[in-house]
C-alpha cells in the first residue's frame, strides 16, 4: 500500500477490507460466522481508535488511544492467522489483509514509541 497515506485513511482502508472479509465469512456456516464477529469488532476497533486519538485532550491521552489501536490490530492478526492456519478460508486470498494489518501494527508500534519519548522526554 502507498507509503504516504496517513495512518486514519490507512486504519480506515483496512476496516472496510475487514468489513467486506467478514461479510463473506458470514456466508459460511457455523466456526466462520463466529470467529466473523470477533474479526470484525477487533478489525474495526482499530481505525475508531486512531480517528479517537486526533481528539486527544492530552499526550497522554493520545498515546492511550494508540495503544489501544495496537492491541486491537493484534487481535485482529490473531483472528486473520487462526483463520488462515485453520484453514477455514484460502491461505492466498487472506495473506495480503494479514500483511496490511501486520504492516498498521508497525505504524502504530513507532507512533506509540514516539509518543511515549515525548512524554517521557525533560523539559
Amino acid at each position: 500500500m502507498n507509503q504516504n497515506i496517513s495512518i486514519t485513511d490507512r486504519t480506515k482502508a483496512l476496516a472496510i477490507r475487514i468489513v467486506k472479509v467478514c461479510t463473506f465469512l458470514n456466508e459460511k456456516p457455523g466456526v466462520c460466522r463466529t470467529l466473523s464477529k470477533q474479526l470484525l469488532r477487533s478489525g474495526t476497533a482499530i481505525g475508531a481508535n486512531v480517528r479517537e486519538a486526533q481528539s486527544a485532550q492530552s499526550d497522554k491521552d493520545f498515546l492511550s488511544k494508540l495503544e489501544i489501536a495496537l492491541k486491537e490490530e493484534r487481535e485482529t492478526e490473531y483472528w486473520l492467522e487462526i483463520l488462515i492456519e485453520s484453514e477455514l478460508v484460502e491461505k492466498n486470498k487472506f495473506e495480503l489483509l494479514l500483511q496490511e494489518t501486520k504492516e498498521v501494527g508497525k505504524i502504530l508500534v513507532t507512533s506509540t514509541r514516539k509518543v511515549k519519548n515525548k512524554i517521557n522526554k525533560p523539559n
